[in-house]
């Protein structure tokens, strides 16, 4: 029953806020929820631009405090722990600079050895090609002389062959042979025969072809001075024929004497 009373001076009636619809009285923090799920599930575009700028930022700052601490490696060391690093990288660059040093002499010095040791093997071929030349040993090609020795009136003399082997030699000639069948070199025998001569136990018939290897100019020279080897063999009734060529080949070898008594001996 209404109280009678009406409300006398100093008294109020209590007054009620009215309700959101369809929420029970005081529940405005679940809307605060609601709207943080709604921007976070469906973002306005204001909403994902400051997004993006917060990330760019941060990444920025994560990346500036990495490079200060790598940079700011030695922040913390003393002056004297400082100065020692230093002593020691300047010492390591010594030594290793030291070594670079050492290891570019011994390299010099091997290319030296080794290009003496080239000239050296080098030299010691030619010398033993040329001795198996003058040895008679090998076959051999150049430029030189044939000498055609053709009896006519007579019968040519041993000497005067001789002679004629001893002038080419005497003009330099490198290699000989008689009629492509015998090498003429230093111990090589000359003995008459019938018909014919023997050199180094090889019968030869005339006529009597003898190749010359060298200079042909020098060699030619060798034959036609006065009272040289063609006028002897001329005396002796024989024709003698020079042909000068540019390639001759000398193709007879002699087969190496096995010395028995001889050996190497120390000078001095």
């Amino acid at each position: 029953m209404p109280d009678p009373t009406p409300p006398g001076p100093g008294k109020s009636e209590p007054v009620e806020s009215p309700a959101p619809s369809g929420v029970p009285g005081g529940a405005a923090q679940p809307d605060s929820r609601q709207r943080l799920l709604g921007a976070l599930v469906k973002p306005s575009r204001r909403q994902a631009v400051v997004g993006v700028l917060l990330a760019v930022v941060g990444f920025a700052g994560v990346t500036q405090v990495t490079s200060y601490g790598i940079e700011d490696s030695y922040a913390g060391y003393r002056q004297q722990a400082l100065i020692d690093v230093l002593n020691g990288l300047a010492g390591t660059t010594r030594r290793t600079q030291a070594e670079i040093e050492r290891l570019e002499e011994a390299r010099e010095e091997l290319r030296s050895d080794t290009s003496a040791e080239q000239a050296a093997l080098e030299e010691a071929r030619r010398e033993a090609e040329n001795l198996e030349i003058l040895a008679g040993v090998v076959p051999v090609t150049g430029p030189g002389i044939r000498i055609t020795i053709t009896e006519q009136t007579g019968q040519v003399e041993i000497g005067s062959l001789l002679d004629t082997v001893q002038e080419m030699r005497t003009a330099f000639a490198e290699a000989m042979q008689f009629n492509a069948q015998v090498r003429v070199v230093a111990q090589t025998s000359f003995e008459d025969g019938a018909g014919g001569i023997y050199v180094d136990g090889t019968f030869l018939k005339p006529p009597y072809v003898l190749d010359v290897i060298g200079d042909p100019h020098t060699l030619h020279g060798g034959l036609t001075f006065p009272e040289g080897p063609i006028e002897q063999l001329e005396s002796d009734g024989a024709t003698v024929e020079v042909d000068q060529l540019e390639s001759l080949d000398i193709e007879s070898v002699v087969e190496p004497e096995r010395l028995e008594f001889a050996e190497p001996g120390t000078a001095g």
